[in-house]
């Protein structure tokens, strides 16, 4: 017979999990997340643009079979952005970059591998983003204005947090 092993899962003693202790890592994030998904707004627009041009050809060539998956290319466009940005090594959007800020995940552990969110996470929160943006028309990002940490409910979901990112200010500093 063997012996039962527990599974134990230490909380998590990330920096970035603690607003109180380290403000510096929040500072100014309401307004940075919102100019930069501003500037990811006009960079998925440009994607959109050339993917509509390199799609309508292929269309073209086919003779029109291809115009399905021409629209679902354009619909998966904005989700495959965020989603594999998000779980890129550098954990952030190219709005996110510009802005300073990068995404961390608040799972127990996530420490060793630097904080970044896992695919899953990066999942979890662009698609609650969308729907939770898209049944309340923007308000439920208000819910931001109300915690220490600036989170909102896509955050909530996915286990993960948006913060500045200090070695982006260690760099331009």
């Amino acid at each position: 017979m063997s012996p039962s092993r527990a599974i134990v899962i230490p909380p998590s003693t990330a920096r970035w999990g603690d607003a109180w202790a380290h403000p510096e890592y929040f500072a100014g994030v309401t307004l940075k997340r919102v100019i930069a998904y501003a500037i990811d707004v006009v960079v998925v627009g440009l994607l959109a643009i050339a993917l509509w041009f390199v799609a309508s050809f292929l269309v073209v060539l086919s003779l029109g079979l291809l115009l399905p998956l021409k629209a679902l290319a354009l619909a998966l466009l904005p989700l495959a952005y965020h989603i594999l940005l998000l779980a890129s090594p550098r954990a952030a959007t190219v709005g996110m970059r510009l802005m300073g800020l990068r995404v961390m995940s608040l799972a127990p552990g996530a420490e060793a591998w630097g904080g970044r969110p896992t695919l899953f996470q990066a999942m979890i929160q662009i698609v609650a983003f969308y729907g939770s943006v898209a049944l309340t028309g923007s308000l439920i990002l208000l819910v931001a204005l109300f915690n220490p940490r600036r989170r909102t409910l896509h955050d909530w979901l996915a286990g993960t947090v948006v913060v500045n990112d200090l070695s982006f200010r260690q760099d331009a500093g």
